[in-house]
């Protein structure tokens, strides 16, 4: 018996110590601030009405995310089953809650898509060009965001032009080379050589070589990716359209929780500076080297949400970690098991 809970141990020891690292953080800010107290006080006049609509919000992304996966599998598939999106869908939000900066998700993604009997090549083409969808969409979502919700966010959050600029010209650089690349691949290898060996010059780079294959790699993974998947319009223009409304919703969750909590509506917290805010939580918390972002995604929230929550802000990240993470890791573990007990994944 010893053993075999031994072994269960090891084979869950990434999920375990990201699960401890999180709940630490969380319960650090409950116990070295009023966080208890305030939550004690929430118990008793949270409105379960808008509580209802943020699970309600939590399970329609989840529902957003198998059906977008399930756009592309289609195009390839065409006899392709929601059961067998939603299977993938919540494999990849559980792997990448458990690993650093979120990389698990996507290569378990492909092995489960394997085990369907989904060719790799083709398995690597639709988890690739749904993560580059997904990727330009929220950049281009954040600077919407940006140009609006500016001034507000330059008053009342510190730092806040630096961390944008740094999170927005990361992410946006790497949309617009892999765009390049996919015009006109030999202009931009020339485009990227020139790059690293100027910055190699100026102390900028280490590793020039190693970078450039590495980034090279990526660029080339999506640029034959692209060319598996083909240029349906109709494809791209569906999965685009359906990726907004997935982040709209989660970027709605954090104003469903205020609602919950009966805080009163002012002029700051408008549905739309939440979204805004939420916005840049994500970017934010992708930086963090950690599963989950554990303490980044925190503290991020803390940072953005903390003039609308006021002494409330540490009950809010409890309950938003608990619809947006935890759910993920849990509900994700559920649908693996029932997926492996039901031969989903079975070819």
């Amino acid at each position: 018996m010893g053993a075999k809970v031994l072994r269960i141990l090891k084979k869950n020891l990434l999920a375990i110590i990201t699960i401890a690292i999180s709940m630490g953080v969380l319960l650090y800010f409950l116990f070295t601030t009023d966080g208890i107290t305030a939550l004690g006080h929430l118990a008793f006049s949270l409105r379960w009405e808008w509580l209802l609509v943020t699970l309600g919000a939590m399970v329609g992304g989840w529902l957003l995310e198998t059906y977008v996966l399930g756009v592309f599998c289609k195009h390839l598939y065409p006899e392709w089953k929601f059961s067998q999106s939603f299977h993938i869908a919540m494999t990849g939000l559980l792997y990448s809650a458990l690993t650093p900066f979120a990389t698990g998700g996507q290569p378990m993604q492909m092995y489960s898509m394997s085990k369907m009997g989904v060719d790799t090549g083709k398995a690597g083409s639709i988890v690739a060009m749904k993560t580059l969808v997904y990727q330009a969409i929220m950049v281009i979502y954040a600077m919407v965001m940006v140009v609006f919700r500016l001034g507000y966010f330059q008053q009342n959050v510190s730092n806040f032009s630096f961390v944008t600029v740094i999170g927005l010209v990361t992410n946006g650089s790497f949309i617009l080379g892999v765009t390049l690349f996919m015009l006109s691949e030999k202009a931009t290898d020339r485009f990227l050589r020139f790059l690293l060996r100027n910055l190699y010059r100026v102390h900028l780079c280490r590793h020039p070589v190693a970078k450039y294959k590495k980034i090279h790699g990526q660029m080339e993974m999506f640029h034959d990716s692209a060319k598996t998947m083909g240029t349906s319009f109709k494809v791209y223009l569906k999965s685009g359209f359906f990726t907004v409304v997935q982040i709209t919703l989660a970027g709605l969750i954090p104003y469903f929780i205020y609602r919950s909590f009966n805080l009163p509506l002012n002029m700051d917290a408008t549905i739309f500076t939440m979204l805004a805010a939420q916005t840049f939580v994500t970017m934010v918390s992708a930086f963090i080297p950690l599963p989950g972002s554990s303490g980044g995604a925190e503290g991020s929230f803390y940072l953005f949400f903390g003039t609308f929550f006021g002494p409330t802000i540490i009950p809010a990240i409890l309950l938003w970690r608990l619809v947006t993470y935890y759910a993920n890791i849990l509900f994700g573990c559920l649908t693996n098991l029932v997926g492996r007990a039901v031969g989903i994944e079975r070819k």
